[in-house]
């Protein structure tokens, strides 16, 4: 099922959007949602959308966290927030040079192929640049929620803003306007 915009999945970004930004979490008891991310979740659902995550999980990397901790991590997040669709991370730094760390659009298109979805018919949600870089790499579209991460540059530059979480879930629903439409705007 399509929304207005053609829009037919939205992949949110895990930490400092879904859930509480605890740096290299391993352990699933110290996750806690972000203020409207059940509720978030569940509108999304509810106007049919498909649901994924995609998420940069450089600790794998680091080797401050294994793939199993990131997975039960994860597992937890479904059970309080979701339940995902698809969910997609990298185990990679910045220094590894991979096509699926964000800004790259590898998980956004990973999390695309998972849904038999185009990326033209996808929204990334996220709380900095990243997020909207790698929707951008992939041909999807982006809303950024600004958290006190964001830096005022990320929120100056992105795609479209919200914020919360249930706004960004919003203008997804009642359609953002198609690249034509926000280019032929009067300024």
């Amino acid at each position: 099922m399509a929304i207005p915009g053609g829009i037919r999945a939205v992949l949110f970004d895990r930490d400092g959007t879904l859930v509480v930004d605890v740096p290299y979490n391993g352990d699933p008891a110290r996750v806690r949602p972000m203020p409207g991310a059940v509720a978030a979740v569940r509108r999304a659902r509810a106007a049919g959308l498909d649901v994924g995550v995609v998420s940069n999980q450089s600790g794998i990397g680091r080797g401050l966290l294994t793939p199993a901790q990131v997975e039960a991590v994860n597992v937890r997040v479904d059970e309080m927030v979701g339940p995902f669709d698809v969910w997609a991370f990298c185990p990679h730094t910045a220094a590894d040079g991979c096509g699926c760390r964000k800004p790259a659009p590898g998980l956004v298109l990973r999390a695309c192929e998972a849904l038999g979805v185009d990326p033209a018919e996808v929204v990334v949600i996220g709380d900095i640049a990243a997020d909207g870089g790698a929707a951008r790499a992939a041909g999807a579209r982006s809303v950024l929620v600004p958290t006190p991460a964001t830096r005022a540059e990320e929120i100056a530059e992105a795609e479209e803003v919200a914020s919360d979480l249930l706004a960004a879930v919003e203008l997804v629903v009642r359609g953002l306007p198609l690249p034509a439409e926000t280019e032929a705007a009067p300024r």
